[in-house]
């Protein structure tokens, strides 16, 4: 017998993850805040590997539910703005960046009531998002180790920025995807 989804199944492995990860983001800010650079890197670390561990167990063992499709790209939203607000308080990125990469999520939020008005479901995630989250999620703590005094800071700072820059204008790209889509399904409806 094949198990049905039960939509708002809440305690399940990969919500926990996610849950962990919510948990973990005011000890990452003050961590960083605190100038503690190393350790808030491996409370980022941590946090990307729970991300990817509790969509891989969600799919693997058929434990999705509404819950997960909420609090996992809410823990994922909180991590980037928790990540480049602490960064920029620190001098480490330009608030301009900052700046860019809320107006991106300002820019998909946006599209909510025209969803809700017409009874829309949110649209799937696209690769070039998850592609972008990838980039944003590697490229800030490599950033971040790159303001130490690691042997590595200088590669690792390098590197991480080459991160961020794929990671967001594959963000706008996707942003710019999920405003067609959407598009679309409200001329479908209408």
């Amino acid at each position: 017998m094949v198990e049905q989804e039960i939509p708002w199944r809440v305690w399940t492995v990969p919500n926990a993850l996610s849950l962990l990860r919510l948990l973990g983001i005011p000890l990452y800010l003050w961590l960083l805040l605190s100038h503690h650079d190393v350790w808030a890197f491996w409370v980022l670390v941590v946090s990307s590997f729970t991300d990817w561990a509790d969509g891989k167990i969600a799919r693997r063992y058929n434990l999705t539910s509404r819950v997960g499709q909420l609090l996992d790209p809410l823990a994922d939203r909180l991590y980037i703005i928790a990540t480049i607000v602490g960064l920029a308080i620190r001098s480490i990125i330009p608030w301009w960046l900052v700046v860019l990469l809320l107006a991106r999520e300002v820019f998909v939020f946006s599209f909510g009531p025209s969803l809700r008005a017409h009874r829309l479901p949110i649209p799937a995630v696209h690769f070039s998002g998850k592609a972008a989250t990838l980039c944003l999620v590697v490229g800030f703590p490599l950033v971040l180790l790159g303001a130490t005094d690691l042997p590595f800071a200088t590669l690792a700072n390098w590197v991480g920025w080459g991160f961020v820059w794929w990671g967001t204008a594959l963000y706008w790209f996707a942003g710019f995807l999920y405003a067609i889509q959407i598009r679309r399904m409200i001329a479908a409806v209408s």
